[in-house]
């Protein structure tokens, strides 16, 4: 459970925690937030000191029924942000979050340390090829359709088996084209609704069967405000419940908003599990 990230090896069997920076002005939770540079330093800078190990930048919204917006201008958000993190932040791990494979291949150029995609290649057949010339680590998800065509798409014949499936097919791809260090996320909100999204996280160990490193992104979801009756800003407390059942169930990456909190959870995850060793 090992990814090198630019000649560093990062060990996941002690979970670690990815913070996200999103660029977009519509994302669901904070979108529009971080605008300028001095924004965008400081919330890199808090999430690194509260123990981020990655750094998650996503220029292309991908909440349900977002706009669809052009490379070009995913590229024009992207491009200056990836390099003032790495000019301020020499030793940053940057996660790219884009499905594109030419927004990928720029930031790998600039310095970037993994490709997220949510289509794990489907939306861009270069993608894949395009991580393994680059040799970083890939991060896949599963969803179906589009952003803007995922609320509808959630019919399963069986949710955790068709999601295997599909895992087991993007595994073997990304293995032929020569990718070594391979994540994969589930995709919580994406193409399931709510109920489904329980499913996934009560039967998410079964996962681990592809004996690669497990993401959850579960920050601030609607599968928890929803049932609490709460919005997106009043998540926090049921984020880190279900990131604690998350680690129970063999994540090794936390995806979130909240890195603090995200690292404390770790912490007495970690603690629970040396006292019952």
């Amino acid at each position: 459970m090992t990814i090198n990230c630019k000649g560093n090896l990062i060990d996941l069997n002690t979970p670690k925690v990815m913070g996200v920076l999103n660029l977009t002005p519509d994302s669901f939770y904070d979108g529009g937030k971080y605008k300028d540079e001095k924004a965008i330093l400081l919330q890199t800078e808090k999430m690194l000191t509260d123990g981020a190990t990655f750094i998650d930048l996503g220029a292309y919204s991908s909440r349900p029924g977002a706009d669809h917006i052009s490379t070009e201008e995913e590229l024009k958000r992207m491009l200056p942000v990836v390099s003032l993190l790495l000019k301020n932040f020499p030793d940053i791990l940057l996660s790219i979050d884009s499905f594109r494979s030419e927004v990928a291949q720029h930031c790998i150029e600039q310095g970037a340390a993994i490709i997220n995609d949510i289509s794990a290649g489907t939306l861009d057949p270069r993608m894949m090829e395009t991580v393994a010339r680059a040799s970083v680590p890939y991060l896949m998800m599963h969803m179906q359709g589009t952003p803007q065509t995922m609320k509808d798409l959630n019919t399963y014949t069986d949710l955790l088996g068709d999601i295997c499936y599909y895992f087991s097919e993007k595994i073997a791809a990304a293995r032929a084209v020569g990718i070594h260090d391979l994540i994969i996320d589930p995709g919580f909100g994406f193409a399931k609704n709510i109920t489904q999204n329980y499913e996934l996280l009560q039967k998410f160990s079964l996962l681990q069967t592809f004996e690669v490193p497990l993401l959850a992104g579960l920050s601030r979801k609607s599968m928890i405000y929803k049932v609490l009756g709460k919005t997106p800003e009043e998540a926090l407390n049921g984020t880190t419940a279900l990131h604690m059942i998350a680690l129970e169930k063999g994540a090794n990456i936390l995806r979130v908003h909240d890195v603090k909190e995200a690292v404390e959870c770790v912490t007495l995850f970690k603690k629970i599990s040396a006292e019952t060793e």
